[in-house]
């Protein structure tokens, strides 16, 4: 089994001006130069989810639904982009990971996220979600702290100016290289059984 792994950097915020797309796009190119991964980034604004379990859904909204679970279906694993919002992660993130289940099962999830104390509480509740997915959350994570983030939002830096934060993101990646490597041949393996 040959094939690359292919990972979905999820953007977990849908609002204007997030930072979410700043941190996908730096951790995206990270990971460009690698050939033990092939990376894309999927974008929650491009697949806008009806409330889970809302009885007013429209063919439109199953249209999306089934979408979104194609493509998470496609991916052999998962770099979570999220934000910190009241301790957790953001709304629109939740609704999308409810939205699908078989699609997640025995896959590696990893995390960057970003806000007070770097993302922390959001990282560790997601993680807490994913088990519950079935998928295999990594425990090397990037925490883009306040100072960073406001060198970015406000002084014209960039993310791959912080050697903190390059260096996480290379063991956040070479972790997850092994295990959606791993994971993909045993699902493999157990598909051909």
């Amino acid at each position: 089994m040959s094939e690359t792994p292919k990972i979905g950097i999820i953007i977990g915020t849908i609002r204007e001006g997030r930072f979410g797309e700043v941190a996908a796009r730096w951790i995206f190119e990270r990971a460009a130069g690698r050939t033990d991964l092939a990376c894309e980034i999927a974008d929650l604004r491009n697949y806008p989810l009806p409330l889970y379990g809302a009885r007013d859904s429209s063919p439109a909204d199953s249209a999306v639904v089934s979408r979104w679970q194609q493509k998470l279906a496609a991916l052999d694993g998962f770099i979570f982009v999220t934000a910190e919002y009241n301790h957790s992660i953001s709304g629109a993130l939740k609704n999308a990971l409810d939205h699908a289940y078989a699609e997640y099962r025995r896959k590696p999830a990893a995390f960057v996220g970003y806000g007070g104390v770097g993302g922390a509480r959001a990282v560790e509740h997601l993680r807490l979600i994913c088990v519950e997915l079935q998928m295999a959350p990594t425990r090397q994570a990037v925490h883009i702290g306040m100072e960073p983030y406001r060198a970015v939002t406000s002084e014209g830096k960039r993310l791959a100016d912080f050697d903190h934060l390059n260096r996480s993101a290379e063991v956040l990646l070479d972790d997850l290289a092994w295990w959606a490597s791993t994971l993909k041949a045993g699902r493999a393996e157990r598909a051909a059984a």
